[in-house]
């Protein structure tokens, strides 16, 4: 009996959770970054936000664009982050792929720009209709100089839905 509830919950969260990722809707996404395994010199505390918007263009596709903030504590250091991104939605399961670019603007010392491509997998956690709670882990690669740039994390955030 209880797997027959089970099955029952499931399916209608993944009925409600489906009407989300229609074509037209619109996404804004705040989240906590820098929990992260840095390759970067001197990168003892780092600590991030990170702002998300977006527009499904159709059923379960949806392109973005990011705008970000890190401070590392070790080299006492700024970086400035803008992108852009698609990202596809697994409706049955709540996953989703993402993947962009990403232009970074830091200031270790001599400042420099990076430029990096972006790919993250994450979870929608649905709180209501509306609102979600987003898990993720993301791997920044840098294209300018990968051993000091490239980075592996974790990031946690809240998403609109609208």
């Amino acid at each position: 009996m209880r797997k027959y509830l089970m099955a029952l919950v499931l399916g209608l969260v993944s009925l409600s959770a489906s009407a989300q990722f229609e074509c037209g809707k619109k996404y804004a996404n705040m989240s906590l970054t820098g929990l992260d395994m840095s390759y970067m010199k001197g990168s003892e505390f780092h600590f991030g936000l990170a702002g998300q918007g977006g527009y499904f263009v159709a059923q379960d596709w949806m392109v973005g664009g990011k705008l970000g903030y890190d401070y590392v504590g070790g080299a006492s250091s700024h970086m400035f982050d803008l992108g852009a991104n698609v990202r596809y939605y697994f409706e049955a399961s709540g996953i989703y792929l993402d993947g962009g670019l990403l232009y970074q603007h830091q200031n270790f010392g001599a400042k420099q720009n990076w430029l990096s491509i972006v790919p993250e997998v994450g979870y929608c956690f649905f709180l209501n209709e509306h609102v979600t709670i987003e898990p993720a882990i993301y791997c920044n690669l840098c294209l300018n100089e990968f051993e000091n740039g490239s980075k592996v994390g974790f990031k946690i955030g809240f998403g609109f839905y609208f």
